[in-house]
């Protein structure tokens, strides 16, 4: 089956060596921030350390000032372990605030993904990985 899905619905699944994608669907906001940290570390707990996570950002319309604090937080918890992280798929506003909380250059421009399929051909590029995406075969 051609595409991402989700593993734990889909076990016959292959993964990316050291490459961890985490979809969130909803705006991050002061009620869910929380929550999008938890998913996100019991992801990366799951998975046994990657190293990148990329975050599958297209349902992502907004983040408040909140979820920017958690999402700092939970950017100093990934570099402390020495994981990368990025988006995917994220929309121009969402981008632009959080270039307004300092978060995007800490994050670095390199690290989001117009799409998925370019996440992981450059973590496949970066890393060496030995791996065949569905698309180019």
């Amino acid at each position: 089956m051609k595409g991402y899905h989700d593993v734990a619905r889909h076990p016959e699944g292959r993964q990316i060596p050291g490459l961890l994608l985490v979809r969130f669907d909803a705006p991050l906001f002061f009620a869910n921030a929380e929550i999008f940290r938890e998913t996100v570390e019991a992801a990366v707990a799951r998975h046994g350390t990657p190293e990148r996570v990329v975050v599958a950002g297209e349902p992502i319309t907004d983040i408040d000032s909140t979820a920017a604090e958690v999402l700092a937080d939970l950017l100093d918890d990934l570099e402390a372990a020495g994981i990368e992280f990025g988006f995917a798929e994220l929309k121009g506003p969402v981008k632009d605030k959080l270039r307004t909380y300092g978060l995007f250059d800490r994050i670095g421009e390199g690290r989001f993904y117009t799409t998925l399929g370019l996440a992981v051909r450059a973590h496949v590029a970066e890393h060496e990985v030995d791996w065949t995406d569905w698309e180019d075969e």
